[in-house]
């Protein structure tokens, strides 16, 4: 997925970082959290990596994602993928509410496509329980979120639609299944961070907040919609859902320094890895204050391209990079 933060392009500095501060050299008998998961990238790369996992996002559409990743493991039951493929699209939550010819007024797919997610995520439903189990139910709805992302009718985001159907969202949408990471099972929450950190312990932590005041429960609602199918009620032109619960106290310059620090003061973790960047609410010298406060802390940058929601000539944004910073923290 074209995710906002994700750290895809920054794996091999992440992965460099961690080896060279923890001298790790292999996974094995030692605990990897990665607890602002997103789409998984990070656990899922740490999990091949015989790492044991532990994936946290408070965002439901990501919990699905990572229960894949990071919980299943090789094999996983792929056989319903063609009837999944083969059903003939239906008037459900998506076409209603999404779709230009619901009259809805929205137009996040085309009504072909909006038809089909809502025929295969129902029928998942359906499935659940009965001709597949837990696993298999989320192997196949996180490739569904994965797949109908490649699909919609936005500027990456879905903060807006667009007004025409672009190249990308008119084709056919086809259910394509993720990949199953090879290791060790994992274990995935859908919790606030500051209440999980109370829980749970292990050898490296790894954060990635988010860095400004944009909510990812507006960016990808949604996404959160087809992940929980729960028939919300929608608001405002773009169809927003009440996202009061699951709003993000690192997303306001007025909370994220005390619930960072609160976040660090109860982590039970040897290394703690914090990914942020030059742009972000919390400055660099905010950082390097709070984690000194528990132990030694160090700190290595790279440049990498900024994120580009729409197109250029939209922006008023005029550098193309931003630096990545990881700020290392061996806790005493």
């Amino acid at each position: 997925m074209n995710y906002i933060g994700s750290k895809y392009s920054l794996i091999e500095f992440l992965k460099d970082t961690i080896g060279n501060v923890t001298g790790y050299t292999s996974g094995e008998g030692h605990i990897f959290a990665d607890l602002f998961a997103g789409t998984g990238i990070v656990g899922s790369t740490y999990k091949e990596m015989g790492y044991d996992i532990i994936s946290n996002d408070i965002q439901y559409y990501s919990y699905v994602l990572n229960k894949h990743l990071i919980e299943n493991v090789p094999v996983t039951d792929s056989s319903p993928l063609e009837y999944l493929n083969s059903l003939n699209g239906i008037e459900g939550f998506i076409y209603k509410n999404y779709c230009a010819g619901s009259g809805s007024g929205r137009n996040y797919f085309t009504d072909s496509n909006g038809k089909k997610c809502d025929a295969i995520r129902t029928e998942l439903e359906e499935m659940r329980g009965k001709d597949i189990d837990d696993p298999v139910y989320y192997y196949f709805l996180a490739s569904l979120v994965n797949s109908i992302d490649k699909y919609a009718n936005t500027a990456s985001v879905y903060g807006a639609f667009l007004k025409h159907i672009k190249k990308s969202a008119q084709k056919d949408f086809k259910l394509e299944l993720l990949p199953v990471i090879p290791g060790n099972k994992g274990t995935v929450y859908n919790k606030d961070i500051n209440e999980l950190i109370k829980e749970i312990h292990g050898d490296i932590l790894y954060l990635d907040p988010p860095y400004n005041a944009r909510q990812y429960c507006t960016n990808y609602h949604v996404l959160e919609t087809i992940a929980r199918y729960d028939d919300p009620v929608l608001n405002g032109k773009t169809g927003l859902r009440d996202y009061e619960d699951q709003k993000s106290s690192y997303c306001s310059k007025k909370t994220v320094d005390k619930v960072f620090d609160d976040l660090i003061a109860h982590a039970d973790f040897k290394y703690i890895f914090l990914s942020y960047n030059n742009e972000g609410l919390m400055d660099l010298d905010t950082i390097k204050a709070i984690m000194s406060k528990y132990g030694k802390y160090a700190c290595c940058t790279r440049e990498y391209r900024r994120f580009k929601a729409d197109k250029d000539e939209n922006r008023q944004i005029a550098a193309d990079s931003t630096t990545e910073y990881i700020h290392c923290l061996i806790k005493e």
